[in-house]
């Protein structure tokens, strides 16, 4: 399955967790698995693929992929053009029009902030059809962290947008003082608003801009 991870620099850096017997469980547990997965298994690493690791800028971390048909697409709450727009992610566009003033897009594809340096990573990176959470516990949160760990030691100046109790449980491998750790209540409707209001967004463009990194265009108009 590590196949799938085409950037280079990835793979060099995970080399050893790629090596490792909890990723080879990972890989035969997917392999044997009877059930239809999402996202197709060359989509998996799609965020490592997009934004490669020396291109990060901003983290934004989300639970487990859409386990509908055709929205998962290995990038944390985006959904290829074409489909509906989930709630979470209908939510994270309005409070991104709170704070910036953007007009919330059409489309749910999030494919350009990864360009630019989002890394859109799931804590677990696969799950089973109509069955949220299948896939949290065979191993995947012991390379999430993996990744989390490494973004925090070799890199400087990034910004850690962790939304809701899951992704906040990744705060303390993030040394606060090399980063920025922005944290909020959960996207999801289920929070009744208590996304709105952070202001990630603007404040992760001021940390960017005040560290000599060019901000992120949120605007995917």
């Amino acid at each position: 399955m590590q196949e799938f991870l085409k950037d280079e620099g990835w793979r060099e850096i995970l080399k050893d967790e790629l090596k490792s017997p909890y990723f080879a469980n990972i890989t035969k547990i997917l392999q044997n698995e009877t059930a239809t997965i999402y996202p197709p298994k060359e989509l998996i690493f799609h965020a490592f693929n997009l934004t490669p690791f020396d291109n990060v800028k901003v983290v934004i971390l989300g639970q487990d992929p859409y386990h509908q048909p055709n929205q998962a697409m290995g990038l944390s709450f985006s959904v290829p053009k074409g489909e509906k727009i989930p709630p979470s992610l209908a939510n994270i566009f309005k409070e991104l029009h709170n704070d910036l003033g953007i007009k919330p897009p059409k489309f749910g594809d999030l494919s350009e902030w990864a360009r630019q340096g989002v890394f859109l990573l799931n804590a677990t990176l696969s799950v089973q059809k109509a069955k949220p959470n299948s896939h949290a516990k065979i191993g995947w949160q012991i390379f999430s962290d993996a990744v989390t760990k490494v973004l925090d030691k070799r890199r400087e100046n990034l910004v850690f947008m962790l939304w809701g109790n899951y992704a906040k449980a990744k705060s303390p491998l993030i040394d606060a003082k090399k980063h920025l750790i922005l944290s909020a209540a959960h996207p999801s409707p289920l929070a009744r608003g208590a996304f709105f209001g952070c202001s990630h967004f603007s404040l992760a463009n001021k940390y960017l801009t005040k560290h000599g990194k060019t901000p992120i265009i949120w605007d995917l108009a």
